[in-house]
């Protein structure tokens, strides 16, 4: 093990001896101190090292994408292809492994699929961000191996307001000129709840530190056999720009044992690809939302709920010219219901079923032809079961999903023939168009120990199936923004992980934190396997074949804090660090460095004063393909807010710093077509004001 994977490891080590120290302590104390019973402060703590962000944290930390918001928790990388796009990335798992909801149903994008394809989950008007795992991943998934991300945004109202209420936001950013106004408004209506909200975002090229390849303007790399690429920006990086608008619409009737409401949404967003070649995506998306839940249905249960959702999602994919190249579009429908019972025998749970079903079409728009994956219908039934449960110091948690999934390409697609794509020196076949179906089995049980109140120890295991996409089946075709030529694999079978976690945990006292030791087996892995092939007829690109094998990922994580997120002062300290391997040898592709870092603030009398610091190692363990190494960085944060309340209006005035030292940055998680050319941005200054009413 290297050394900085020793010193992460010890931060965590030592955070979790701090713990235990506090415990001890706390342990030898308990009878001699007074009990004290604290109002509005109750006992909480995770088995599966679930977060939630809500409040006055998250309008902390939000950002203009999903990636860059939930970034620095705990866990959690980000994928970045400029201002634009920018995915979660969780214990070293990304894209179909990390799921993304909205109010609990599927986003309905295809951001799952590459990482230039962003989340169509506007960020703005967001009320709160939930990162699930194990059990509770279980109600909305099964494919959740890294996790599972839901984004909530209240549009259907399930609680009447007693006037008109809502918040207006606008702030400007220097590094990009930035600009984004946001508005959201609740209001009674005799028996209905009414909701609107909007948001617009316009962001121009951002300002780099240095240039804009790694290792400056002459590195010329060549991710690809042939010339190599030198692309000497400084200054602004091209194609790093972000423009988006989004109205959302809600209407709820609420009655004493429950609410029945629909929501409809339009988003629209055009960003650009800052890759070597460039380009940009106009991506737009209406999404139809239905909620009903009935309280106290029947005898023993608690509620039933059900829930549904439509969406119709295309993107245009434009080369550096403005020329339209491909065209995706996918239409989802999924629907769902949930039953919770009362408690019995100490445990409360819910069960339900779900279906999905979806279109995914893929348009090259200079031949009208399939583009990369041909047209594919998925499917998907499933239903799910959770409990939770309390028996004097033990919480438990249980839970299984069955699902059967299938994947149905148009067998009438036309692949173009192997000869005709120039492959040097081994050419490759396209995969045979075949229905497959597939049955998925994945369950979780775990339990947290109270060792004294306060202090719980946790253990969980989960095991996890998914089903391969549709792009990893059959895709056959060049995909630029990654600059690979792809090909799918039609015989995938299903990919099992196997995750054991076990957690300390302190949830009680001024001195809170947790630390976590994990380890996630897989059989049968999905990856992009870059086979030392290119295509000749297509920029030579290298060919990246899906294939499977068996690997792991292991893992530590922990924190620390003091009087955090409280009145006074506050500090947390941090660190993280996973390493994915092939058993057979080697390491898996596109995995984050690991990271320290510590966080101060100050809160009193409506003033808010923050700072935190992250140390990003340097990543030099890549998968034989990949160049590297990622190289370390220093980030530093600042923010200032204060709010007063006048009327009947709390404001709120606020400036945050990005990039103090005005560090080049670069994600390991990235691919190397954006990686290599594409630093994130440079020092910045956001000022804005909000208004809560």
């Amino acid at each position: 093990m290297n050394c900085r994977l020793i010193s992460v490891l010890n931060v965590c080590s030592l955070i979790l001896l701090m713990m235990i120290s506090d415990f001890v302590w706390s342990q030898n104390q308990v009878d001699a101190l007074p009990q004290l019973e604290v109002s509005g402060v109750r006992e909480t703590g995770s088995i599966s090292s679930n977060k939630i962000l809500a409040g006055d944290e998250l309008q902390n930390k939000l950002s203009g994408t999903l990636g860059a918001t939930l970034a620095n928790e705990l866990g959690v990388a980000a994928t970045g292809y400029g201002a634009g796009a920018s995915r979660p990335v969780i214990r070293g798992l990304e894209g179909a492994r990390v799921q993304i909801l909205q109010n609990g149903l599927s986003a309905g994008d295809v951001s799952s699929i590459s990482a230039d394809h962003a989340v169509a989950t506007p960020m703005q008007n967001t009320h709160q961000i939930e990162i699930l795992r194990g059990a509770s991943a279980l109600l909305y998934g099964s494919s959740s191996s890294g996790g599972l991300v839901n984004v909530v945004n209240d549009r259907i109202v399930t609680s009447m307001p007693d006037s008109i209420s809502g918040a207006v936001n606008t702030s400007y950013e220097t590094v990009n000129q930035g600009k984004t106004a946001n508005i959201e408004l609740d209001a009674p209506a005799g028996p209905l709840a009414l909701h609107v909200d909007s948001t617009i975002s316009n962001s121009n090229n951002y300002r780099i530190p240095g240039f804009a390849e790694q290792n400056g303007s002459n590195a010329n790399w060549s991710i690809n056999p042939g010339q190599p690429v030198n692309i000497p920006y400084s200054g602004k990086l091209p194609f790093s720009y972000s423009n988006q608008n989004n109205l959302g619409v809600g209407a709820s009737y609420l009655h004493s044992d429950g609410y029945t409401g629909v929501s409809l949404e339009r988003m629209n967003h055009n960003y650009g690809i800052p890759t070597a070649e460039g380009g940009f995506i106009q991506q737009s998306q209406n999404r139809y939302d239905f909620a009903h839940q009935t309280n106290e249905p029947f005898s023993g249960f608690s509620y039933i709920k059900v829930s549904a959702a439509n969406t119709n999602y295309q993107h245009t994919e434009f080369s550096s010219n403005g020329i339209a190249s491909t065209q995706w579009n996918n239409i989802a429908t999924e629907g769902r219901i949930e039953l919770a019972h009362k408690e019995i025998l100490g445990n409360k749970g819910t069960f339900g079923l779900q279906a999905v079903g979806s279109s995914l079409n893929a348009t090259d728009l200079s031949t009208n032809n399939y583009a990369i994956v041909p047209q594919t219908k998925s499917n998907s039934t499933a239903i799910f079961w959770v409990e939770e449960g309390r028996y004097g110091a033990l919480r438990t948690s249980l839970g299984a999903r069955y699902s059967n999934a299938s994947q149905n390409p148009n067998s009438g697609t036309q692949f173009p023939s192997a000869g005709s794509q120039d492959f040097v020196p081994t050419s490759y076949n396209p995969p045979t168009l075949q229905n497959r179906q597939f049955n998925l089995m994945s369950y979780s049980l775990g339990g947290l120990m109270d060792l004294v109140r306060g202090y719980g120890i946790g253990l969980s295991y989960t095991v996890s199936q998914r089903a391969p996409t549709a792009q990893e089946l059959y895709s056959y075709g060049p995909h630029d923004s990654t600059a690979t030529f792809d090909i799918g694999n039609s015989s995938l079978s299903t990919e099992t992980s196997h995750n054991v976690e076990i957690n300390f945990q302190k949830t009680l006292g001024l001195i809170r934190g947790k630390a976590s030791l994990y380890q996630n087996q897989f059989s049968n892995y999905i990856y992009g396997f870059y086979t030392g092939s290119y295509s000749q007829t297509n920029n030579n690109f290298s060919v990246v074949q899906a294939t499977q094998a068996n690997a792991y990922i292991r893992g530590a994580e922990a924190e620390l804090g003091y009087n955090w997120n409280e009145v006074g002062f506050g500090g947390r300290l941090f660190g993280g660090v996973s390493q994915g391997s092939f058993n057979a040898g080697g390491n898996l592709p596109l995995q984050p460095a690991p990271r320290l870092g510590f966080e101060l603030a100050h809160q009193r009398n409506g003033w808010l004063t923050s700072a935190s610091y992250t140390y990003s190692y340097q990543q030099n363990r890549l998968a034989s393909w990949e160049i590297g190494p990622t190289p370390s960085y220093n980030l530093l944060n600042a923010n200032l807010s204060y709010t007063e309340r006048i009327g009947k209006i709390n404001w709120t005035g606020y400036m945050a710093l990005k990039n103090l030292l005005n560090e080049d940055i670069r994600y390991a998680t990235s691919p190397m077509a954006v990686r290599l050319y594409a630093p994130q941005p440079g020092r910045s200054l956001i000022v804005g004001v909000r208004a809560a009413f």
